[in-house]
């Protein structure tokens, strides 16, 4: 029995990768306001917001301290091309609109303007929006087309630049796949040449039945039937609402269509004739153009429409411009080599602490420190004290030298005895010890009240002189101890302590 054939969708998987590649194609934005605004202005940021909607974060939260490289760090992830950003000063309010990531950038002073709330409150019956924002509305411009023929080159670019980046804003449609349902919305875009000026518009897209009377027309369009509870018959409801409205009157054959396709709405269907009509949802501006810039809100002002330049002073600008880029460059290459020469000492410096720990002591008779290299630490670093004795020094002493201040320390070395009192001293110099005095009997020499000295020889016995004397050196108790204490700790390898003296009897 033959096996079932599997089915593998491999058409499906194609239909996603050309849907994702058409929505990447889809312009998104960001719409957003720079520094103190007022609560109008805010307010216009939020009406414009859900124009610009589904393709725009609505929902986007700015801070005071944001800046425009804050905005373009994240656009990139999120596949945003656009950056319309308003501000106040106290001339007036602009609009901004940049392409991300470089430009150019067009600058606009909103000469006036009114909110969605303005526009929905003169209207008789307004319409609360509903899923009409789910779908990019339609692009319509407006005098816009190549300028008249007196007009200089300039105007053309300027003209040419401002209507693509206008068309830009919102998404390009195909009329063999465009779906009529779609269409439910409109930008208007509307050039005044009289007053330089452009028109800012924003419609909702309704359809209602034509050739009816208007009773008719709220049963065809209601879902609900009217109340016809006061009426003996229908033809009393259809005769006296009869009269033709001033909506009416206007709907004639030029704004009535034949529907290729269904539409939203009830009895909306294919084939039907039904009349467009356009309801304002606000808000409105009346924009006028001030300068185009070639970088993201910097660079070359290829128009101004209050400053004229020569072009002495546009290349005089452009030199001036040059340089500072160049001082710039300098810079940063000059931070990116002294980043590189940090990096190479840290890596040096890491590779002979990793040296030093694996041979302690190198070969070469070379020292290390404490953190690996040869050269000394001004902090940190432990010496030993200085008690005035060199390498030198202590290495000439003889064998018989060692030996007496070995046996001199053996026996606990000097100390302060309490019986001396504090201003008193041994009367072993230190030049008699080295020499081989055993330090049990030692000759003490008369002080200076006249007395004749005695011999001393009696064992164990310590005689003490009054310190001060002109035979001896002019030194502190505590150094004459540390010295000979320091000798015996180099010779013996102690850490300086010596050992505690028998008292004197």
């Amino acid at each position: 029995m033959a096996h079932k054939r599997k089915k593998r969708r491999t058409q499906k998987k194609a239909i996603e990768e050309a849907e994702a590649a058409e929505r990447a194609k889809v312009p998104k934005s960001f719409v957003v306001k720079s520094g103190k605004v007022g609560r109008s202005v805010a307010a216009l940021v939020r009406d414009f917001r859900q124009v610009m909607e589904p393709n725009t974060a609505s929902q986007l939260r700015e801070r005071a301290s944001n800046k425009i490289r804050d905005y373009v760090n994240i656009a990139g992830p999120l596949g945003v091309t656009h950056f319309m950003m308003f501000s106040q000063t106290d001339v007036g309010t602009n609009l901004r609109i940049a392409r991300l990531p470089r430009g150019p950038t067009l600058t606009f002073r909103v000469v006036k303007y009114s909110l969605a709330k303005d526009c929905l409150a003169l209207q008789k019956s307004p319409k609360a929006p509903g899923s009409e924002y789910r779908i990019a509305p339609l692009l319509l411009l407006n005098n816009f087309g190549s300028p008249a023929d007196n007009e200089d080159d300039s105007t053309r670019k300027r003209f040419k630049l401002m209507t693509a980046m206008l068309q830009n804003l919102f998404p390009a449609i195909n009329p063999a796949k465009m779906v009529l349902a779609d269409i439910r919305r409109v930008v208007l875009f509307n050039y005044n040449a009289e007053t330089d000026t452009i028109d800012f518009r924003h419609y909702v897209i309704t359809v209602k039945p034509v050739g009816v009377t208007k009773g008719i027309k709220k049963i065809i369009t209601n879902s609900d039937m009217p109340d016809m509870g006061k009426f003996e018959d229908v033809s009393e409801y259809v005769l006296r609402e009869a009269f033709a409205s001033e909506s009416d009157i206007e709907d004639g054959a030029e704004s009535s269509v034949t529907l290729a396709q269904n539409y939203v709405g009830r009895g909306n269907r294919k084939s039907e004739q039904r009349a467009v009509r356009l309801v304002e949802a606000g808000p409105r501006m009346e924009l006028k153009l001030l300068k185009i810039e070639a970088g993201l809100c910097e660079g070359d002002v290829l128009y101004h429409s209050y400053i004229h330049k020569t072009e002495v002073e546009v290349k005089e600008v452009e030199k001036r411009r040059q340089k500072i880029l160049a001082e710039k460059a300098r810079r940063r290459k000059e931070q990116e080599e002294n980043v590189a020469r940090k990096k190479t000492e840290e890596e040096a410096k890491k590779q002979r602490s990793q040296d030093f720990a694996a041979n302690p002591k190198p070969q070469d008779g070379s020292k290390y420190d404490s953190d690996g290299d040869d050269d000394d630490d001004e902090v940190g670093s432990i010496h030993e004290a200085d008690d005035g004795y060199s390498e030198e020094e202590s290495s000439d002493i003889s064998e018989d030298e060692r030996d007496e201040v070995l046996d001199f320390d053996a026996k606990g070395g000097a100390s302060y005895g309490d019986e001396f009192g504090a201003d008193n001293l041994f009367t072993e110099d230190d030049d008699d010890i080295a020499s081989g005095s055993d330090g049990n009997a030692s000759e003490s020499q008369a002080s200076s009240g006249g007395e004749g000295g005695k011999a001393g020889g009696q064992k164990d016995s310590l005689k003490p002189q009054a310190y001060g004397t002109q035979e001896r050196d002019q030194e502190t108790p505590f150094k004459a101890i540390m010295k000979v204490t320091s000798v015996s700790s180099r010779l013996i390898g102690t850490s300086g302590r010596g050992g505690q003296c028998p008292s004197a009897e």
